[in-house]
């Protein structure tokens, strides 16, 4: 369907890709993976055609009708959803627009008048009719229940909607266009759990082939048949989902570090022969031969280690009370809505937590509460009594950085009696190096932030670490280190987090906000969904225990009032 062989690209920064080839073909679902600047989205813009290649070419039928799906998938707050759909109509939305002017125009219009809108009405319908307009229409009802809208809901502003109903509404005008093939550039990003799981199952039954680039890991293993990998420019294809690309990868780097180990002790073998007969009267022809022998060997190239990512520790946590945080009949409202309602929650030293539910159910306001940041409407927040101290990675970094501080002064200004040397060491552990420490928070990107604000938490030693969507903006790498130094860490852990396998990694303890309450299930993530698969197995024998007992109850009184008919 689709090949890219030998595509390289460079930017005035530097070279992006250098030899990247790999393919997509019918039915195939592939995910892109690397870090932060790899060139995956650089791969997808070259593929929809929005950026060209330095070099190399792009092998696809010309008839190919692909869709793209960015980050920032655009939306008109001001249109009912069926006319934010109709949009991708261009030509057939246009005429449906004169259609209805036209039909405001007959109402107010004079004998003569009308008779002219008359002839533009049929001329307009005619038009729509061949645009097949009527059918475009149909094609939007239906989509509207497959996207779980009801079809009052076409009718609604998209103001009204949240931001996951419109990634929804995002992903429905590209299906509407019928691709032949899909791409989608972090289509999780901001979603809460339940949209992605939804999003996960409708992308798994379409039978569109699509590249996706993402760095949610579950996302990954649940969607793909394919990885393709790029590192240092350079693209590697592995079969199967992301664990099986893990699995691959380090069976290949084992295989390659045993077939370049066993190539060094020949080589060192031969070598030494050549060394000790090289003067010798009998044997330094034999010497001479081998010593070209090995000059023709085409040598295995030690593997390369894992690409530079973030190394750190969070300080040893001091040692805390056994209660670090008691919730005690927590209410709290925001305008009409109740967030929270007589919610009681213990949270004691060791407990690694990770709060669960859809956006805007209260997850971050309640660890701004915890930090004190927020009374609460009613009831009480107390951190334990003896030496609880918090550490806060807040969401929304632009807003926790100062943006007009240097990375260094960022740094510096929390730790004043360090040297340069010291600051630069640990900025150099979070990827800040050379020039780049004296840059301003301005002009840093995303992942950027994210990195120099874990750095700053690193200078105040905590016991509880408080962090709010710590894994936004890092790449997989990134999240990997943060894991394993959350695992080694040995205070208490409080995560809101939209990342299924950071969560499933770190957390021993689950709370889901429900209905105002908080449901504290004593497990990691996997216990935690197949606890929830059993209460909705309960719920659903129940319904149908319940269905049979009303049925038995109708059946009686019916025959009851038989029985009294025939006295």
């Amino acid at each position: 369907m689709l090949r890219l062989e030998h595509i390289s690209k460079i930017y005035p920064t530097g070279e992006v890709l250098k030899d990247v080839n790999w393919e997509i073909k019918s039915g195939e679902r592939i995910g892109l993976v690397g870090v932060n600047g790899a060139g995956k989205s650089t791969q997808l813009k070259i593929i929809s055609g929005d950026t060209e290649p330095t070099a190399g070419e792009i092998i696809r039928p010309a008839s190919l009708h692909i869709a793209y799906l960015n980050q920032e998938f655009e939306v008109d707050p001001s249109r009912t959803v069926r006319e934010e759909f109709w949009t991708v109509f261009t030509e057939a939305n246009q005429v449906q627009q004169s259609l209805m002017q036209i039909q405001r125009e007959m109402e107010t219009a004079s004998p003569e008048e009308l008779d002219e809108l008359i002839h533009k009405l049929d001329r307009a319908q005619r038009q729509f009719e061949a645009l097949d307009g009527y059918g475009l229409e149909a094609r939007i009802g239906k989509i509207l229940p497959e996207m779980g809208f009801e079809a009052e809901d076409g009718e609604r502003l998209v103001s009204a909607f949240s931001g996951g109903w419109q990634m929804r509404m995002g992903l429905a005008k590209i299906l509407l266009q019928e691709p032949d093939l899909l791409l989608l550039d972090e289509p999780t990003n901001h979603l809460d759990l339940e949209t992605i799981e939804w999003l996960e199952k409708y992308l798994k039954g379409l039978n569109t082939p699509m590249v996706i680039v993402s760095h949610d890991r579950e996302f990954l293993d649940r969607l793909c048949t394919q990885i393709v990998e790029t590192e240092r420019g350079v693209s590697t294809t592995y079969l199967g989902n992301y664990s099986a690309y893990l699995q691959q990868k380090a069976e290949n780097q084992a295989a390659q570090m045993s077939a370049y180990e066993r190539q060094q002790k020949e080589i060192d073998k031969q070598q030494a022969f050549v060394e000790r007969f090289r003067a010798s009267a009998t044997r330094s022809t034999q010497a001479k031969s081998r010593e070209k022998q090995l000059e023709k060997i085409e040598r295995i190239e030690v593997p390369t280690g894992s690409v530079r990512t973030l190394q750190f520790q969070f300080p040893p946590a001091p040692r805390s009370s056994r209660e670090v945080v008691k919730i005690k009949e927590l209410t709290h409202t925001y305008d009409d809505k109740i967030l929270f309602l007589g919610a009681n929650l213990l949270i004691e030293r060791g407990d690694r937590i990770a709060f669960l539910a859809p956006n805007g159910a209260g997850k971050s306001t309640l660890l701004r509460i915890i930090m004190g940041m927020e009374p609460p409407t009613e009831g009480g927040v107390s951190l334990g009594e003896h030496n609880v101290i918090p550490g806060y990675f807040e969401q929304n970094q632009a807003e926790a950085l100062d943006l007009q501080k240097t990375v260094m002064e960022t740094i510096h200004d929390e730790v004043p009696d360090w040297k340069n040397e010291e600051v630069r060491t640990l900025l150099g552990k979070f990827l800040f190096s050379g020039d780049t420490v004296f840059k301003k928070v301005i002009a840093l990107s995303g992942g950027e932030k994210a990195r120099l604000a874990l750095a700053k938490m690193l200078l105040t030693p905590a016991n509880l670490l408080i962090l709010d969507e710590p894994t936004n903006h890092l790449d997989i790498p990134a999240k990997e280190m943060l894991e394993s130094s959350i695992k080694d860490y040995d205070g208490t852990v409080l995560v809101v987090s939209h990342d299924r396998y950071f969560i499933s990694q770190i957390a021993n303890k689950i709370v889901e906000i429900r209905d105002g309450e908080f449901r504290v299930y004593l497990g990691d993530y996997h216990y935690y969904l197949d606890k929830i698969a059993e209460e909705k197995e309960q719920a659903r024998l129940a319904a149908i225990t319940a269905e049979k007992t009303a049925k038995k109850a109708a059946k009686a009184a019916k025959a009851g009032k038989a029985a009294a008919k025939k006295k």
